[in-house]
């Protein structure tokens, strides 16, 4: 299993993220977390899974040269609607107009992941078709009012109150939809180990 010789590795997750950092330790995986400041602004001709690859590349650019046993892990999430990217809300108000949006319909969650070393970078991306139910202003009055919606690109979280009255089904890997397609992260980096063998 690969969490016995990632002890060899100072892995680092370059995220704030609690969701990204509770799939770590689910996985039984030493790491430690690092992030620098970084400005998400990209150009606007870009597309889906391309702003998602940009950004990840951009957050694991910032740390600049890393040390033979570094393993960086970066990663982006946007919600994709109507051919434009849905991120992270201003505030409540921003937040209840996304999700206004996103009710009735079907819109797609890129996150891109970005895996680098001293001497490699490799970006992977994934993508999640989500169908929310017809939501009434009430419940989304009350999802708002909790706060939560705030961190997520979006404005919501599959794996939150919403979700579980919302969501009538999905195409793809639910776990890409709160942020890390594991399943590809695993991939990655078990790939990287066997490699460096």
């Amino acid at each position: 299993m690969i969490s016995e010789q990632l002890n060899k590795y100072d892995l680092i997750l370059a995220s704030g993220s609690p969701r990204r950092q509770e799939f770590f330790k689910r996985l039984g995986w030493p790491f430690r977390i690092a992030t620098k400041a970084v400005e998400e602004i990209y150009d606007e001709r870009l597309n889906g899974a391309e702003i998602t690859d940009f950004l990840a590349k951009k957050k694991a650019d910032a740390f600049g040269g890393l040390m033979a046993d570094q393993i960086l892990v970066t990663s982006d999430t946007i919600v994709w609607f109507n051919q434009r990217a849905l991120e992270k809300p201003v505030d409540l108000a921003d937040a209840k107009r996304m999700l206004q949006t996103l009710s009735g319909q079907m819109h797609e969650v890129f996150t891109s992941v970005c895996i680098t070393t001293k001497d490699t970078q490799k970006v992977v991306n994934d993508m999640t078709k989500v169908w929310f139910k017809t939501l009434s202003e009430d419940e989304i009055d009350y999802y708002v009012a909790q706060k939560s919606a705030l961190d997520k690109a979006g404005s919501y979280g599959i794996q939150d109150w919403l979700g579980y009255i919302g969501v009538e089904r999905i195409e793809g890997c639910f776990f890409n939809v709160m942020g890390l397609p594991t399943r590809l992260v695993y991939h990655e980096l078990k790939t990287l180990i066997i490699k460096s063998l």
